[in-house]
């Protein structure tokens, strides 16, 4: 990729909700910077991979620092993430270093990396990966909290970055039908059926349903919509979501 061409950074691109948001921008023409702990098992002509831990606050920076170097970032999607189940009283402070490595201080370091071109570019785009269960979610008390949190990092961004044109969204899925998903609920297991009692839409997600309302955050004329939370959840945060 030449080094003045727009990329998107989208980290966690290599499977699931992040696998289709990166080949939903590939589809228009936009190359994509995938940064994953795994490399993906599919290539595109304009995709770069990267392998990297992003809960590896190092690790992080250095790539952060090199993908600034290397390419014209102005758009980020903060995608990567990981559910750690776990109560109260179950959960452990191991956990809670995890999520707080990849689903807050990520995001931050490859904010901060990346905010010269996002500025540079007058149209700069960030959208935050977080969760319907930011709401609350039963086994999920450490994924939840930084779910949570990415919402408050989503709008404080919004305010610091607006003045120099660069929107910061959040999406909030659930449920939907990825391997991540069907690891935590087993086709045909009780909590599985619950769940798809509680769609209101009557079917489960897809991860190409995050990728559009992704796409359009990241829309440059959309630039007028800023610090706010799309739940691409079937309805199933309704009486739950405040309005």
């Amino acid at each position: 990729m030449a080094k003045d061409r727009p990329v998107t950074v989208v980290s966690g691109a290599s499977n699931g909700i992040g696998r289709a948001i990166a080949e939903a921008l590939l589809d228009t023409g936009r190359p994509v910077v995938n940064l994953d702990h795994a490399l993906p098992n599919w290539d595109h002509p304009l995709l770069a991979s990267f392998q990297v831990d992003l809960t590896d606050e190092a690790a992080t920076r250095q790539v952060a620092q090199d993908m600034a170097a290397r390419y014209n970032v102005t758009a980020l999607v903060n995608n990567a993430g990981a559910t750690r189940p776990g109560t109260i009283d179950t959960a452990t402070t191991g956990q809670l270093d995890d999520v707080v490595g990849l689903h807050l201080r990520a995001p931050l370091l490859l904010v901060q990396a990346f905010l010269p071109t996002l500025r540079a570019s007058g149209e700069g785009r960030i959208v935050n990966m977080s969760s319907r269960a930011a709401l609350g979610k039963g086994d999920r008390v450490v994924y939840s909290a930084t779910k949570a949190g990415m919402i408050g990092l989503t709008r404080t961004l919004a305010m610091e970055l607006g003045p120099d044109a660069i929107t910061v969204n959040a999406i909030g899925p659930g449920p939907i039908a990825t391997e991540l998903f069907r690891s935590s609920n087993p086709e045909g297991a009780p909590q599985t059926e619950r769940i798809l009692k509680s769609i209101a839409v009557g079917r489960m997600g897809t991860p190409q349903d995050v990728a559009r309302a992704v796409l359009f955050f990241l829309a440059p004329e959309n630039g007028f919509v800023t610090g706010q939370v799309l739940y691409v959840c079937g309805g199933t945060t309704l009486g739950v979501a405040p309005i």
